[in-house]
């Protein structure tokens, strides 16, 4: 190989490590214009096809590599992965099986064989037994640890699964995948409220800004979050109803309009139910969060809609307590005014949380 081509294949591999694929890939076809028996670039052009699902190409530049050398392991390893994503099964772990005869200490032969397997429900004991492999010859390379935390997941092994994320994390802090059941993880302790997922989502996606998953996750408990302020606004409207007794059980209750010490002092309860409810939390939330929270306000109607029922029912609320009634008619449609809708919606947009 001319010195021109090893460093049209090393420029390539640098690109398609940095996910520019498309200029990998031509990088790729000059080298292959100069030189059609270059097996190495043959099988970059492989993996480069393989990064963007393109799993027909991969096949066949994996088998233009092995007609030009049927022991080139990278061309066997990489044809497993397009084998099995183009339904294949047997072919792709008899590429997998020929890299590991070849090269059985090779960590990536064995990962490749834990793919493989993993086509068949029987052999998913086995699939664990590769990918254990695969960790025990590259114990710092995460790629080892994702398939081992596939097979733990295919064998509902969670201890194992548990180890490889956090193994992934010590390796490399910034890992995406790692990083994202990490955060699944924490999120779904049991006990864990909206607002300690909220952000264990904003760390996570501050480290994976691309993440999608993320992005959805800190969503959806942003937006149980703001749910949650809707109760404030119930608890409002009952300890004003309360405090002027809107349906008196004996048909009469104490006399109006109440006075104003009593007005006031109930207006101080509702302020000091949203100082603690809502404020106090919203306050010291981190900056992620709070980011989100106005995202999401702008994005989605049902948090919009929750906003504006809260502020509704607090304001139904204050208007029962602040205003002197002299009948209890008027202030008893306010109530239900405020309760009703938010009471209805409550339990209509719960499948939003999901």
């Amino acid at each position: 190989m001319s010195t021109t081509g090893q460093d049209l294949t090393e420029q390539a591999s640098a690109l398609l490590s940095l996910d520019r694929v498309d200029e990998a890939k031509e990088l790729l076809a000059r080298r292959l214009a100069q030189d059609p028996e270059d097996v190495r670039a043959w099988a970059k052009l492989a993996r480069c096809h393989l990064r963007v699902k393109e799993y027909d190409k991969v096949v066949e530049a994996t088998g233009a590599a092995l007609a030009i050398d049927p022991e080139y392991v990278d061309a066997l390893i990489v044809r497993t992965y397009g084998m099995r994503r183009t339904t294949r099964p047997d072919e792709s772990l008899a590429a997998a099986q020929e890299a590991v005869r070849l090269a059985p200490l090779m960590w990536q032969s064995h990962v490749a064989l834990a793919e493989a397997l993993g086509a068949w429900q029987p052999r998913w004991p086995e699939v664990l037994e590769a990918a254990q492999e695969a960790v025990r010859l590259g114990p710092e390379e995460t790629a080892a640890y994702y398939a081992l935390w596939k097979a733990s997941l295919l064998n509902g092994r969670g201890d194992i699964t548990a180890l490889a994320v956090r193994e992934t994390l010590r390796i490399d802090p910034t890992d995406a995948w790692a990083l994202q059941e990490h955060a699944d993880r924490q999120a779904r302790a049991p006990g864990v409220r909206p607002k300690k997922q909220a952000e264990v989502y904003a760390s996570a996606l501050a480290a994976d800004p691309a993440s999608d998953r993320m992005r959805m996750g800190l969503d959806r408990a942003v937006f149980q979050m703001l749910r949650g302020t809707r109760w404030l606004a119930v608890l409002s409207l009952v300890l004003a109803g309360g405090a002027i007794d809107l349906f008196p059980s004996d048909g009469d209750g104490p006399g109006l309009p109440l006075p104003l010490g009593t007005r006031l002092y109930a207006l101080a309860l509702i302020g000091v139910i949203w100082a603690f409810g809502a404020w106090r939390r919203y306050r010291k939330l981190r900056a992620g969060v709070r980011l989100s929270v106005r995202s999401l306000v702008r994005r989605m109607f049902w948090a919009r809609l929750v906003l504006a029922q809260a502020v509704l029912g607090t304001l139904c609320a204050v208007a029962i307590v602040a205003v002197p009634w002299t009948d209890r008619g008027v202030p008893q449609v306010v109530f239900w005014v405020g309760l009703g809708p938010t009471l209805l919606t409550i339990w209509f947009d719960r499948p939003r949380t999901r």
